[in-house]
């Protein structure tokens, strides 16, 4: 299995009847980049803002893991719903999460940012090692919001959106 991509192709029977060769994640188009983000979680939160500072080319959209987007794209590769301890990012079909979804956001970012790419020297079981104990402590060192916060009104249009 190729290891940057957690999901590519149906893992189950029903999957694979609703799945073609040509289907793309719900709610999104051929060409667009979602990154998902727990929407509670104020680190996240901060990497979400991060992006659309910095995505100057508007080449990503955002969406919640909570959000009915988010949680429909989950579903789609067989993602748990409930509990999400990762961040993911799909690119076309492709699904990609921990540190292998976050060197491939930076490495489409504009200049200094997209130096944080050079990190994929790091073998994976290191970064992802990293990755992990960083999101699994994430509440308890950066905190979390009650509620998932909503996008400003002028950021709204960066969001993933059921009637996109």
């Amino acid at each position: 299995m190729n290891r940057r991509l957690l999901v590519s192709a149906p893992s189950f029977p029903e999957r694979e009847r609703v799945m073609s060769a040509d289907s793309f994640p719900p709610h999104i188009q051929p060409g667009e980049r979602v990154v998902l983000f727990d929407g509670v979680c104020k680190l996240c939160n901060g990497w979400a803002r991060f992006l659309i500072r910095h995505d100057r080319e508007r080449l990503f959209k955002l969406a919640s893991v909570q959000s009915p987007e988010g949680q429909a794209i989950l579903r789609w590769y067989g993602m748990p719903t409930d509990h999400f301890d990762t961040m993911a990012y799909v690119e076309g079909r492709d699904l990609f999460v921990r540190s292998d979804a976050v060197l491939r956001i930076a490495r489409q970012l504009p200049w200094p940012w997209r130096l944080a790419s050079v990190a994929r020297v790091v073998p994976a079981f290191l970064r992802d090692w990293l990755y992990d104990r960083i999101a699994l402590n994430r509440y308890r060192l950066f905190g979390r919001h009650e509620v998932c916060l909503l996008p400003d009104p002028d950021h709204e249009r960066r969001f993933l959106h059921a009637d996109h």
